[in-house]
């Protein structure tokens, strides 16, 4: 980021923190949502239909304005943001606030959920949901998500073993993911959402666990990466959040308004990032990106060193005297059942 768009930025935030996050005029509500993505992602564009829909089904009296892109701040920040009532409503990166959310984060372990759409029937299954809740105090979620598993893609060494992990930096998305690139051989680093190209193109790094949608719209990778090796094997998880002041001091209606076009949607937002894949694919390709399947040896193996990766990091949270194992066997079990009704790239 240049002096003059720091600058910018600094101005737009001290403007955001000095307004009031609920502002009423006649029976206008106006609210202030804001994200870290770019606006042409596919999710961003999702949650700017929704704003249009509550616009249009309240006839005018709930209007929110979106700060997309980190318009309102850094990564890490956005579920203060609602906490704090600097937003009403924000959607953020678990992953960008380590140690935070260490039981929601249990769903990016490993092999853990074949798509999108089983990852968000998870989360928000009743019984995991009471587990997790605790660590959202002064939060009111509306749903939490997953983007649909990612893979690994290198800027210039393909990956079709275990072994050619060896000594490769490759960014990760939570402190999970940085348990699995680590246990395979690789060199986790952290780089923020923004920097992933930067960090390619400069040689920084010489890789990243992203979904293809991901790649694609978020952060636009194509020409970057020559290799993805297809493992499905991950997934980065996210809150859309509400301050409760905020929506407390919403009429009755409109709050029904929000619960009604919220969790009762998953299936439907779930579907919706699984349908990023085959674009994001076809994105890579036409940019000279070779996808690489793996072997059944190496497939099996990589799923095994997963599998003991997930021990440790549950053994840690449990020693922490946090239900990690609780937590993980309440996933599976929700995961399975889910996985019964829905897609899953495992099987495709």
């Amino acid at each position: 980021m240049n002096r003059r768009e720091l600058n910018a930025s600094l101005l737009a935030g001290a403007a955001l923190i000095a307004a009031p996050s609920i502002a009423r005029s006649d029976t206008t509500y106006n609210l202030k949502l804001g994200h870290f993505i770019s606006p042409t992602h596919i999710f961003a564009k999702y949650l700017d239909n929704w704003v249009k829909e509550l616009k249009e089904k309240s006839n005018g009296r709930l209007n929110i304005t979106i700060f997309p892109a980190n318009e309102m701040g850094p990564v890490q920040n956005y579920a203060d943001y609602a906490r704090t009532g600097v937003a009403d409503i924000t959607w953020f990166l678990h992953g960008a606030t380590p140690g935070r959310f260490p039981l929601t984060e249990v769903i990016q372990l490993p092999y853990m959920v074949g798509s999108a759409e089983i990852g968000i029937k998870t989360l928000n299954d009743p019984q995991v949901l009471a587990l997790l809740e605790p660590e959202y105090q002064g939060l009111k979620i509306l749903y939490l998500l997953t983007h649909q598993p990612g893979n690994l893609h290198t800027a210039s060494k393909p990956v079709r073993a275990v072994a050619d992990m060896n000594g490769l930096r490759i960014r990760f998305a939570s402190v999970t993911i940085k348990s699995f690139i680590a246990a395979l051989g690789g060199t986790p680093v952290g780089v923020p959402p923004s920097g992933i190209a930067d960090s390619l193109q400069k040689g920084t790094i010489d890789g990243c666990f992203v979904d293809y949608g991901g790649a694609d719209s978020a952060f636009h990778l194509g020409g970057l990466v020559k290799y993805t090796t297809e493992m499905y094997s991950y997934v980065s998880s996210f809150g859309v959040v509400m301050n409760p002041t905020s929506f407390a001091n919403l009429p009755p209606d409109l709050q029904k308004l929000i619960e009604d076009t919220t969790r009762p949607r998953i299936a439907e937002i779930g579907k919706l990032w699984d349908s990023a894949d085959a674009p994001g694919k076809k994105y890579l390709m036409d940019n000279g990106d070779t996808p690489i399947t793996l072997s059944k040896e190496q497939d099996a193996l990589f799923k095994k060193i997963g599998a003991e990766d997930t021990a440790r990091v549950l053994k840690a949270l449990d020693d922490r005297g946090l239900p990690g194992t609780k937590v993980h066997d309440a996933m599976q079990a929700a995961a399975a059942s889910a996985a019964k009704t829905s897609f899953s790239f495992w099987n495709a």
